[in-house]
């Protein structure tokens, strides 16, 4: 970390000035080094910056006159966000960032949320937002975001913001008090010294539980940390995360079911990039279809009406399961195959003929081998040479686990070797 580092604290200046001026008067107070961000254009600053909204604009391309004669808020937004992302990584990449504190309505956590995104695990990243109560998955994605409730607007210093504005600057200054513990613990060897394993990252459901368990007992014998990611939709957006960050050794994408809800509709998709980050950054990844027969919901009522007709398992009276058609497991393993074919490091495609999730078995209520079979003979006819293999068992078999485990192992050390 560079001797001139600091805490960059964002805000639209223009409207919330004074609450931004006290929040770093407090992180001043605590001994850390502060520069004032303004990521507004629209109005005149309260107070002086140290970071000025017009090297905000330049840094994405365009300027604060040229915003102000637009007159647009969301445009401005749009470019204020996408210039704050441009200066907190070059910030990062010179050791100039010990962490982000960002306060605002939507536009100030739009701007602020984007540039904290863009940075790696482990740096302190703050939000008070008049947000932080509802849905708050678009602004924090798949990173490390500190999401702090206003409770009330933030204009104004009174008996309630004073309160969460001092929680906020309590809680950046916290995380780096704790990183900084914990780096002397580790050189003076009085911590717990950091764990230098090579990473693996799963991906796993309640329905593919029995397969990545196996998996990870073995990979852990073997010597690697295994994160397991629960495909919820935001496990998948942080697992494709932490591989373009460069942190992951390889990957077991045994449950990809977050797919199904991208392309059906359904509650837990990760977007469309899911499946793509491995094969960009040439890291090897071994791909199964665990959980493609279902698409996940809430509640059996909120189910939408346009599919009364399908076959539906209620798995709790908070989840509901969707069975997945012939033709979406046909689009389904296409995906998945034309994602595989670009992937730039080794990779193998495994198929259980036998079942993809624990409740798609003989017997169970999402069983339905002509959907498989069409699953499975999208993915050959679209799959590059070599990459797929057949396997005649149930996806939770412990040999199919041990199969997936060991082919990763192998990708995993033709990589090291080839680079050696």
């Amino acid at each position: 970390m560079s001797d001139t580092a600091h805490v960059y604290v964002a805000a639209t200046l223009d409207t919330k000035g004074t609450e931004a001026r006290f929040v770093c008067d407090l992180l001043r107070q605590q001994g850390r080094s502060v520069q004032l961000v303004d990521t507004g254009c629209l109005g005149t600053p309260q107070i002086a910056a140290d970071i000025p909204s017009e090297q905000v604009y330049q840094a994405a391309g365009t300027t604060r006159n040229a915003m102000q004669q637009l007159a647009d808020r969301g445009t401005a937004i749009t470019h204020a966000a996408r210039g704050l992302t441009r200066l907190a990584r070059q910030w990062h990449a010179a050791g100039q960032l010990q962490g982000l504190l960002g306060l605002g309505g939507s536009a100030g956590t739009t701007i602020g949320c984007a540039a904290m995104r863009s940075l790696p695990l482990g740096v302190p990243k703050v939000m008070l937002s008049t947000l932080a109560s509802g849905q708050v998955r678009p602004y924090v994605g798949g990173k490390d975001i500190l999401m702090l409730n206003s409770v009330v607007d933030i204009s104004g210093i009174n008996r309630i913001s004073r309160v969460v504005l001092t929680e906020a600057a309590g809680a950046l200054s916290g995380m780096l008090s704790a990183r900084e513990i914990q780096r002397v613990a580790e050189q003076t060897g009085d911590g717990a010294a950091a764990d230098e394993r090579p990473l693996v990252a799963a991906s796993m459901f309640g329905v593919t539980t029995p397969c990545v368990q196996a998996a990870q007992a073995i990979l852990e014998r073997a010597g690697y940390e295994v994160l397991v990611f629960h495909a919820t939709g935001n496990g998948g957006e942080a697992m494709e995360s932490l591989i373009d960050d460069g942190l992951i050794s390889g990957v077991l994408d045994i449950t990809t079911t977050e797919l199904a809800d991208e392309l059906v509709g359904g509650v837990l998709t990760a977007g469309p990039d899911r499946l793509t980050a491995a094969g960009r950054q040439g890291v090897p990844q071994v791909i199964s279809v665990g959980g493609l027969d279902m698409v996940n919901f809430g509640p059996v009522d909120s189910v939408p009406s346009e599919f009364s007709d399908r076959k539906i398992y209620e798995h709790n009276p908070t989840v509901t399961l969707m069975r997945t058609t012939v033709d979406e497991n046909e689009r389904l393993g296409q995906q998945i195959a034309l994602k595989a074919a670009q992937a730039t490091g080794p990779t193998r495609i495994l198929l259980p003929t036998q079942g993809v999730s624990a409740i798609d078995h003989s017997g169970q209520p999402f069983d339905d081998p002509s959907a498989r079979q069409a699953l499975f003979d999208a993915v050959q006819k679209h799959a590059a040479d070599g990459q797929v293999q057949i396997v005649d068992q149930h996806i939770n078999d412990e040999a199919f686990a041990t199969l997936a485990a060991n082919t990763l192992l192998e990708l995993m050390s033709a990589t090291s070797n080839a680079s050696a």
